[in-house]
């Protein structure tokens, strides 16, 4: 067998079938609903763990690409593992009767939140009805009165008798301006300036005692009045307290016995009883105001807002603990908000019936599940999502607050405390943006749980992927698939991931492709997806983005870009490329020549030298010098200037799988031995000359199949890959149909050996026992070619060693032969 047939791949190697006579349904209406995620073990087992752990800081990062299924799987376990919890207690804000400007924080167990909320609202209603009516009544009246004729009788008796004493004495109790003060009098008239300057010295010495003596017994009976008022006062706010605590009294006390246990509600009540009973006036019918002709202001009416209970959270209806995703995780939407009122003037005010609860209120006690991208790009959020966590609270706090000019009124709510599950989803390159960059992160999000984009094909995992197609089906009222449909998606999901033994999860396209392939068959008029539908929703989905692809066609079919797909030149070869235009993926073929001479440079990369190639191709171009090295500089120097170039390549170049397409071409041009156009390479190379796997090999097969096609196909073309690509083919069925025809032909190889046999037809050669390669193999020609230019170069700077009358004469070159020729022309 020569070598181009025994490096042949088999039609069975170029794609895997799925057998669909595995399956033992006809239809996926025959099949149950999917449970758990497809092929994503280690990521369940992650998952299960994290929310098994309730100690602080083991939180979850749910890694992978987008429609791998991270958010519905999550979406699926948190909710049925939430059915099983308790539902955790309700949340409120009330007012604060000590310091309004800090409401309290009250948690009841689940429903007794809107319960307390009902019973305060009746509570205030039935306080505003039977308060004024006991405050208007006539026992109310009564005692008022008997407290007031009381006091007034007391105080009329101590004036009484201080007048009398006075009297007495011939003094008279008298009201002036500054108050009561003693004044002396005579025949019935007060002192005048005359009558005191008329006393004598024992007479005005008499007068003063008695007006100071009198004056303290005015004193006195002032102290006393003073301490009737008082009590006066206290009786008559005693006299209130009986009254509203005959109104209170009888409807709090249920409510105590209602809510015993919870201590902060009955200090709670307990304030509000003390805040009514002060504030009894409150409840009496106000007077109109005032009106100023032509402007009608508002009748200024007493607020009882502040015996309100604002119900923050409100779990009567929950199954279970909540499970909340939020999508939009803005400061204010996470973690909640005071809002304002503008009143006359441009004021802007607020109180604790205003406080909003967020989502971390809502998932408090159960689960929160937020995107971590959108997390990070929110101002502020990351930073108090952490401070949460740490702290185990939620404090609502206007975050805006130090970035203003002007303070506006607002509140300092108490803290929530916190207990929740907290589980962020985003990819693997946020994770790690977070894991290195942040040091907080690694403490408060100990758990990662990694969902793969594609997942090994078992019995099981192929199972599963038609419970996936079943339960979408009737979700979304699609079509059933039969099983030969089942097998060809399981086909597509290979090619995917361009591996024959893995299948891909990313389920939000297959989803979208099961649609397709539904809708066609709808269109068709048929009642199940066949193999057919499949296929052609595979078809019209390329169609719908590949206009690019066949623009670059057309160039290939009208000779624009320059590639040979037959015969043979020395020093050119085919090469295999990738491109993405976003959405779509296709490969196409490059011409890279090489060209050797006479000389010291080593390897040009012309690519590197103009800067259109990346760091991974100089790498790959760089170890060509030492495989070179290796086999043939063992005996002499390698004197070698060579220059290897992509032809027509505008865009740059990178990535190492043309390395060894480079080296192919230049041993080529050293052996001078021609490489078969029809043949293009793709693979990279190490210094050793073993071949190395790429990437994107389908597409690269196809690329060059359909220039071939284009071209003509002679039964002699096809393309050589890394024998280590041989699992990645997932082949389209028209090539692997021209494979099975023998008009186009995979090979695959593990060394440079064994490629430029098959590119060139001549053994490649192998050192023998005297160290030197068979006569006329490639290698041999090799190692000729780079002798003779090293003796050549030695000779030359021998001879410019040399005194210039003893210098050999150079015979002159061909080159210089035909300008010597042109010049005579």
């Amino acid at each position: 067998m020569s070598v181009i047939d025994s490096r042949k791949l088999p039609v069975s190697a170029l794609r895997w079938t799925c057998d669909p006579e595995q399956f033992d349904f006809e239809t996926t209406s025959d099949l149950p609903d999917l449970l758990d995620a497809v092929g994503q073990e280690r990521a369940l087992r992650s998952i299960e763990f994290g929310l098994g752990v309730r100690e602080t800081g083991f939180n979850l990062y749910i890694s992978g690409q987008t429609g791998t299924g991270r958010t519905s799987t999550i979406r699926n376990l948190l909710r049925q593992r939430a059915k099983d919890e308790p539902a955790p207690n309700d949340w409120l804000y009330v007012y604060n009767f000590k310091d309004a400007d800090n409401p309290v924080s009250l948690s009841l167990p689940a429903g007794k939140g809107k319960e307390l909320a009902a019973d305060m609202k009746e509570l205030v209603e039935a306080f505003r009805t039977d308060i004024p009516k006991a405050l208007e009544s006539k026992e109310y009246e009564s005692r008022r009165s008997e407290i007031l004729e009381e006091y007034q009788n007391h105080n009329n008796a101590l004036f009484q008798e201080l007048e009398k004493e006075a009297e007495e004495r011939g003094f008279t109790l008298q009201r002036t301006v500054s108050g009561l003060v003693i004044v002396p009098q005579k025949d019935g008239n007060n002192f005048t300036q005359e009558d005191y300057e008329a006393l004598s010295d024992e007479e005005r010495e008499q007068l003063e005692e008695t007006g100071k003596l009198l004056t303290e017994r005015l004193n006195d009976v002032l102290r006393q009045v003073r301490d009737t008022e008082k009590a006066t006062k206290e009786a008559l706010s005693q006299a209130d307290r009986d009254l509203g605590m005959s109104c209170l009294g009888h409807r709090l006390d249920p409510l105590r016995e209602k809510y015993a246990g919870l201590d902060k509600v009955l200090a709670y009540l307990e304030a509000v009883q003390e805040d009514i009973l002060k504030n009894l006036e409150d409840f009496k019918p106000q007077p109109a105001q005032p009106q100023i002709p032509g402007l009608k202001l508002p009748r200024q009416e007493p607020t009882f807002e502040r015996y309100e209970v604002n119900l923050l959270v409100d779990h009567e209806e929950s199954d279970g603990a909540p499970v909340v995703f939020e999508s939009n995780p803005t400061y204010n939407n996470l973690f909640g908000r005071i809002e304002h009122v503008m009143q006359y003037g441009g004021v802007a005010v607020t109180d604790f019936t205003m406080i909003k609860a967020g989502a971390l209120h809502r998932a408090n006690g159960g689960y929160l599940v937020i995107d971590a991208r959108e997390v990070l790009i929110n101002p502020f959020v990351w930073d108090a999502l952490k401070r949460c966590i740490r702290t185990a609270e939620i404090r609502i706090e206007d975050v805006l607050e130090q970035y203003r000019f002007m303070t506006m009124v607002s509140l300092k709510p108490e803290p929530v405390p916190l207990s929740a599950k907290i589980v962020l989803v985003g990819t693997p390159w946020i994770y790690y943006l977070l894991y290195y960059l942040d040091p907080d992160y690694r403490k408060f999000f100990k758990v990662k749980a990694e969902f793969d984009s594609r997942v090994a094909r078992t019995p099981d995992v192929m199972r599963e992927y038609a419970l996936f197609v079943a339960t979408l089906c009737r979700e979304r009222e699609l079509l059933p698939f039969d099983r030969r449909a089942v097998a060809c998606l399981l086909e597509y999901t290979a090619r995917m991931v361009d591996d024959q033994y893995k299948l891909s999860s990313r389920f939000m396209e297959i989803a979208d492709f099961v649609r397709e392939a539904s809708f066609w068959a709808q269109r068709d008029g048929r009642q199940v997806v066949s193999c057919t539908d499949v296929r052609r929703a595979a078809d019209e989905q390329l169609y719908r983005v590949n206009r690019i692809e066949e623009r670059m066609q057309e160039m290939f079919e009208d000779g624009t870009i320059m590639v040979d797909t037959d015969g043979g030149v020395i020093g050119q070869i085919n090469g295999l490329s990738v491109i993405s235009a976003g959405d779509h993926t296709f490969g196409r073929p490059s011409r890279i020549t090489a060209r050797t001479w006479l000389g010291q440079a080593g390897m040009v990369n012309i690519e590197r030298e103009v800067k259109l190639s990346g760091p991974i191709h100089d790498k790959g171009v760089m170890i060509l010098t030492g495989y070179l090295g290796g086999v043939f500089a063992q005996q002499f120097p390698l004197t070698l200037s060579a220059s290897i170039c992509f032809e027509q390549n505008y865009d740059g170049v990178e990535g190492d799988s043309a390395s060894s397409t480079e080296l192919y071409a230049l041993l080529s041009a050293l052996a001078g031995v021609p490489i078969r156009q029809g043949i293009a390479v793709t693979g990279s190379v190490n210094q050793r000359g073993m071949i190395q796997p790429i990437g994107g090999v389908n597409h690269k097969i196809e690329g060059f199949y359909a220039v071939c096609k284009a071209k003509g196909l002679t039964g002699h073309q096809g393309v050589l890959i890394p024998k280590a690509n041989e699992r990645h083919l997932m082949l389209r069925e028209e090539v692997v149909e021209a494979v099975r025809a023998g008009t186009f032909h995979i090979w695959s190889i593990e060394t440079v050996a064994q490629g430029i046999e098959l590119l060139t037809g001549i053994p490649a050669g192998e050192r023998g026992k005297t160290g030197r390669f068979p006569r006329g193999s490639v290698f041999h020609l090799v190692e000729q070619a780079l002798k003779r230019m090293h003796e050549r170069l030695h000779a030359a700077d021998e001879d410019a060693d040399k005194p210039a009358g003893k210098r050999k004469k150079k015979a002159p070159t061909k080159k210089t032969a035909d300008k010597k020729r042109k010049a005579e022309v």
